[in-house]
């Protein structure tokens, strides 16, 4: 995707934009459904996408869905979260994260990131279960995030929350493909999604593959294909198999359609594709900024290896001559002019006034109670706030030329002049 933005001659650049297959695979499987008239509900489409993300990355079952949100919330459902329960959730998400958990009517307690790999800490996630231990309320579940396609902690993660007989859901929606090799994998490599009870796909129309909408729900208990079957009866509207239309529970109309599940199934045969350009796009990144003093690039470390969906940047305290100091707002501004889109980076959920009434742990005692610093809730001396003060998402869209990354690194660059 390259347009004009009027009264600019350089061709836009997007931050993550929707990439079809050169082979046109997305193309075939929606004609088939058209020329078979299964256009809506289901389909085969639908059924093979299943089985293909569940052999791919080695789950007991994959249930189809309209989004990744949706998912969340039957991961919810399933586990038994209901009115008055406690779930923690990584605070530096976006809201999809937590919204399902208060569609449920139960209260959110955000945790803090660590500054080594930007999601979720072990140490806040620890000391947030010994406060609730304390307070005689245990948490239902904890949502654990791979931010931008990082691997969060996960030996440490899973363990801690094993130790509470807590069941883990994974947001994965941001990295399909990602993997993670630790202790409890045996130093295999294993995709993140399958590690916790649940895993959540999403496959938004920004994500590194996508059918323009649709989410997965990924079960991984010993009772997974169960759990499916239920998670699919409750997304087609809790129908009871009657010949009139029977229903004793509550129902929600989350399944995918065969047509999102035909773009998917296409996408599906570039994922590794698209993975290796994202990252190509991080390191061209890293590479060519590496000189300019007080960015760095988002964590990496040898038990990781992510997908890279975006790439995102730090920027220390760095101040020109006259004191000025040099800000990712003043960046993102510059790229603007220049018809480049960049973004901040999550604003934390502990941070928005619609989740303000609700507790968060950060990853230090010394914080803990006094977080908030700015009366805006602009930013806290927070880990995850902090990065959100000074973090910023350069583009990373899997159709980017090689000229159009230097354009990119040429105006970062003239920041530091």
């Amino acid at each position: 995707m390259r347009s004009m933005r009027k009264g600019n001659k350089k061709p836009y650049i997007y931050l993550s934009s929707p990439h079809m297959s050169e082979e046109a695979y997305e193309q075939a499987y929606v004609k088939e459904a058209f020329d078979t008239n299964w256009i809506a509900p289901l389909g085969k489409n639908v059924n093979e996408l299943e089985r293909e993300i569940k052999e791919k990355l080695g789950t007991n079952d994959a249930v189809a869905l309209m989004t990744g949100t949706s998912a969340i919330h039957l991961a919810l459902k399933l586990i038994g979260v209901r009115r008055g329960d406690v779930v923690f959730c990584s605070s530096f998400t976006f809201a999809a994260s937590a919204n399902p958990i208060r569609y449920e009517g139960a209260a959110p307690v955000f945790i803090d990131s660590e500054e080594s790999t930007w999601n979720m800490s072990p140490e806040a996630l620890r000391r947030a279960f010994k406060k609730y231990a304390f307070l005689g309320k245990l948490p239902k579940a904890v949502i654990v995030v791979h931010l931008y396609g990082l691997c969060a902690r996960m030996d440490e993660i899973m363990e801690i929350c094993s130790q509470y007989g807590c069941p883990v859901i994974e947001d994965a929606a941001e990295s399909l493909g990602s993997r993670y090799r630790g202790a409890m994998t045996g130093q295999e490599w294993k995709y993140t999604g399958t590690f916790g009870d649940y895993g959540i796909i999403s496959f938004n129309g920004n994500k590194i593959i996508t059918g323009s909408g649709g989410g997965m729900l990924l079960c991984n208990t010993a009772d997974g294909e169960e759990k499916g079957e239920k998670a699919r009866f409750l997304a087609t509207q809790a129908r009871e198999q009657e010949r009139w239309y029977q229903h004793e529970e509550i129902g929600y109309n989350y399944r995918m359609s065969n047509i999102i599940a035909g773009i998917v199934r296409g996408q599906l045969h570039v994922l590794d594709k698209r993975i290796q350009k994202k990252q190509e796009i991080f390191q061209f990144y890293q590479e060519r900024l590496k000189y300019l003093p007080g960015l760095s690039m988002m964590p990496q470390h040898g038990w990781q290896e992510n997908n890279c969906w975006l790439t995102a940047a730090l920027l220390a305290d760095i101040f020109r001559k006259g004191n000025q100091k040099i800000t990712s707002l003043e960046i993102m501004e510059r790229l603007g002019k220049e018809s480049i889109e960049s973004r901040p980076v999550w604003k934390p959920l502990h941070l928005q006034p619609v989740f303000f009434a609700y507790d968060f742990v950060s990853e230090s005692e010394e914080l803990e109670g006094r977080h908030i610093v700015d009366d805006t809730m602009r930013s806290d001396q927070s880990i995850c706030g902090q990065i959100f003060e000074k973090g910023i998402c350069l583009p990373s869209d899997t159709k980017l030329r090689v000229e159009d990354l230097e354009r990119i690194c040429a105006v970062v660059s003239r920041c530091w002049e």
